[in-house]
């Protein structure tokens, strides 16, 4: 890879989504509309949005030897991927079973599978990748012990790294000093941080509190509202695009790897804000994860 390369380390699921008029509460059956299946993940996701949007990228995963396995990896080389970094595994290909409602909100299960089994060993295997990129973008869905190991090698091989902390859970007070850029949703800066966060003021101060912890700049995404930048000085609020939103589903991962795409790019974390609140409006307005992410002709900037 490219110094300039992005390196994206994750998931890579197919997702199998029902639209329906209402999510189903506990222990109740509803009725649902469309149907559809196609290639997901938090880590795909992203590694297409990133690709995409016009990023150098490469997709590191784990998927199964089966025919999710097959059709996924053929999927990612149509995108344009460098796929030669995927591992096999003997467990079945990752599964995201997603419910979507008629206001754009959605639950979202998923049967790990083999992105559960991307091993430590895995990413020694992958240290060349990971010394050579210029940016890695990783999220949750893989083994932590996997993303610690991940964000070290390329932290000290002076490489810019991003985590998305999606989902949200425990992690080692040690990864935090190797990430130069944090990107939480308002509920996992919460969680990561202790402070409540309901507004730009308890964001600040929350970021504050994961900058304390050793993360160098934060970008917290505040869905319909926008995104606030924290570089240490004054905080930055950039207000989202008013659409009408369809499905939720991948704008947060299509911000993530627009943002990643700006970055390699020498824009600033405002420009490259900018840039990926108007690729993740896009997003919302379609239908689907990969299905929905944009390609860089269709952003109006």
């Amino acid at each position: 890879m490219s110094k300039k390369g992005i390196l994206v380390i994750g998931s890579s699921n197919t997702d199998m989504t029902v639209k329906t008029k209402a999510l189903p509460r506990p222990g109740e059956t509803v009725l649902g509309g469309v149907f559809t299946m196609g290639a997901g993940g938090k880590g795909a996701n992203q590694a297409v949005a990133a690709q995409r949007l016009g990023g150098d990228v490469k997709f590191i995963c784990k998927v199964g030897k089966d025919i999710f396995g097959d059709n996924s990896i053929a999927q990612y080389e149509k995108e344009g991927l460098d796929t030669s970094g995927i591992f096999r595994s003997e467990l079945p290909s990752g599964v995201a079973l997603i419910s979507v409602d008629e206001h754009a909100e959605n639950c979202i299960v998923v049967a790990s599978g083999a992105n559960g089994d991307l091993t430590e060993a895995d990413i020694e295997a992958s240290r060349g990748d990971l010394e050579n990129c210029g940016i890695l973008l990783l999220q949750l869905e893989s083994p932590i012990g996997s993303v610690l190991k991940a964000a070290k090698i390329a932290h000290e091989a002076g490489a810019t790294v991003v985590l998305n902390p999606a989902p949200a859970c425990p992690l080692p007070e040690e990864i935090f000093r190797y990430i130069d850029l944090f990107i939480p949703n308002e509920t996992e800066l919460s969680s990561f941080s202790g402070i409540p966060v309901a507004d730009i003021a308890s964001a600040e101060k929350a970021a504050s509190a994961m900058q304390a912890k050793g993360v160098g700049k934060l970008i917290v995404t505040m869905g319909s509202k926008g995104a606030l930048i924290c570089e240490g000085g004054p905080s930055v609020f950039v207000p989202a695009h008013k659409v009408k939103a369809v499905d939720t589903t991948a704008a947060g991962d299509t911000f993530c790897g627009a943002l990643c795409v700006a970055v390699s790019e020498g824009k600033t974390l405002k420009e490259a804000t900018e840039f990926a609140t108007a690729a993740s409006a896009l997003t919302v307005q379609k239908m689907g994860a990969q299905n929905s992410i944009p390609f860089r002709k269709e952003i109006n900037l």
